[in-house]
């Protein structure tokens, strides 16, 4: 493929592991602490399947951690958690919103493959994420493994779906895509906290409740290896911290009143400050949880991944990319990522390699020795290869669809196609931003990159005419 280089950008600035992104310049020397990723030699290889820790912030930008940029926001734990591991600066969600990313993460495949998959986001009892499907859950506890999600599920409503319907041997959180914090009222206006099937009464701030549960979680003596999805709904709106309990009866009266969704969205609330307030207590939530991990004596054979499920929102920091949550811009869809395994990566390492939420599934059933069903291929391929073994990223193009827009990367060309059906051409190499168009200039290999698109798209379920 001679249009496709594979030109490295992104490099360190500031005070640890901050990002410089192609077409912006660094503001200070390199970290000198943090290096290009590179695999153990086999000798070092690990030998025993590892526990794995999958946590996910909600709607957390590119650049709301501090060693990813944010000038205003300290995140010390999961700093620390790059600087033992491997920092990704070109990582992706599935899509560019809640539900459709977990479809693609839960099950390997584009979220278009399901027909729970086509609402972005899911927003009511009638569809969800078929519990005859094969998930990463479910897979892996056909290999041995004990599983358990703890948090935002947003892949369906009971009676018909549920994480314990889809693989997932325990489940504590909601059901729905936004919650008041301290209410628990949720999207459909009815309280959302359930401990398996049944609700579950706990009137303080759901991050900490959250957390307490994952201690709990991390802190067992399992006796065999374990999956624990930890999905947080920080810092997604409502705007609240802990110390917002006045403000959240506010919302839920709101929400009592049959303002559901508007009372949920905040669009009266919220600032720079606050938000700032709620991804430090992420951050210092993820603490406490890795801590306990550390405490048990189980942290040097268990992966963390850390991600969002989409790009930011309102008062996200996301310089340098363009646009936000539901697009299909760099800004809806790269986000920060961060993997640590002590027992197979080495510490303060940086991948510049494309990845995204299929192929992080892929490469945890490879890591946990769990097979595919081969009725349902992944579209996610993995890179237990590239962490381990010393093998280069298979070459694939990363496909994203959503309503109104379109996308393909293919190397460090990206194709888009935005809401007003104009299909534009980016080097992202030089321009993460995405202001200057190639098309015109391209029209061969947009050409191509599209034709690419309307091949896999060809293969999905088509959206229902609304």
């Amino acid at each position: 493929m001679p249009e496709i280089s594979r030109r490295v950008f992104g490099g360190l600035v500031g005070g640890g592991a901050v990002t410089a992104v192609a077409g912006t310049s660094a503001t200070a020397s390199a970290a000198p602490t943090e290096r290009p990723f590179r695999s153990r030699p086999a000798s070092a290889r690990p030998r025993r399947r590892p526990n794995v820790l999958f946590i996910l912030g909600d709607d957390l930008g590119w650049a709301d951690l501090s060693s990813y940029g944010a000038p205003h926001i300290r995140t010390p734990n999961l700093d620390r958690l790059a600087a033992q591991g491997v920092r990704f600066t070109q990582a992706y969600s599935g899509s560019a919103t809640c539900s459709p990313t977990r479809f693609s993460l839960y099950t390997g495949r584009y979220p278009g493959r399901a027909e729970g998959g086509l609402a972005e986001p899911l927003g009511n009892r009638t569809q969800g994420l078929d519990p005859g499907h094969p998930t990463l859950a479910s897979l892996l506890k056909q290999a041995g493994y004990a599983t358990a999600l703890i948090g935002k599920w947003h892949c369906g409503w009971l009676p018909d779906y549920s994480p314990t319907k889809s693989g997932w041997d325990e489940f504590f959180g909601n059901f729905g895509g936004a919650l008041e914090y301290f209410s628990k009222l949720g999207q459909l206006g009815d309280y959302d906290l359930y401990e398996g099937d049944a609700t579950y009464e706990d009137l303080r701030y759901y991050t900490t409740i959250l957390t307490e549960r994952a201690v709990e979680y991390v802190s067992r003596d399992h006796g065999r290896p374990w999956l624990l999805n930890l999905n947080f709904t920080t810092p997604h709106w409502p705007w609240l911290t802990a110390d917002d309990e006045e403000k959240g009866a506010e919302i839920a009266a709101k929400i009592r009143s049959g303002k559901v969704l508007g009372a949920l969205r905040h669009d009266d609330g919220g600032s720079v400050e606050k938000y700032k307030e709620m991804v430090e207590d992420l951050d210092a939530s993820i603490g406490r949880v890795l801590a306990a991990l550390r405490r048990s004596g189980q942290e040097e054979n268990t992966v963390v991944v850390f991600a969002s499920d989409n790009g930011g929102e309102r008062f996200s920091y996301q310089w340098p990319l363009s646009g936000g949550k539901s697009e299909l811009l760099e800004g809806g869809i790269r986000v920060p990522t961060i993997l640590r395994w002590p027992a197979g990566v080495d510490a303060r390492q940086v991948s510049h390699e494309p990845v995204y939420s299929p192929d992080w599934t892929a490469t945890l059933l490879e890591l946990g020795g769990a097979r595919p069903d081969p009725s349902y291929p992944l579209d996610g391929h993995s890179f237990a290869g590239y962490l381990v073994r010393g093998e280069k990223v298979p070459e694939r193009d990363l496909f994203w669809r959503v309503r109104g827009n379109r996308a393909l990367r293919r190397g460090d060309w990206k194709y888009y196609r935005d809401a007003d059906g104009r299909d534009h051409l980016y080097d992202l190499a030089t321009d993460a931003r995405e202001q200057a168009d190639l098309a015109d200039g391209r029209p061969e290999l947009l050409a191509a990159l599209r034709a690419a698109w309307e091949e896999v798209d060809g293969t999905l379920l088509p959206y229902p005419v609304s």
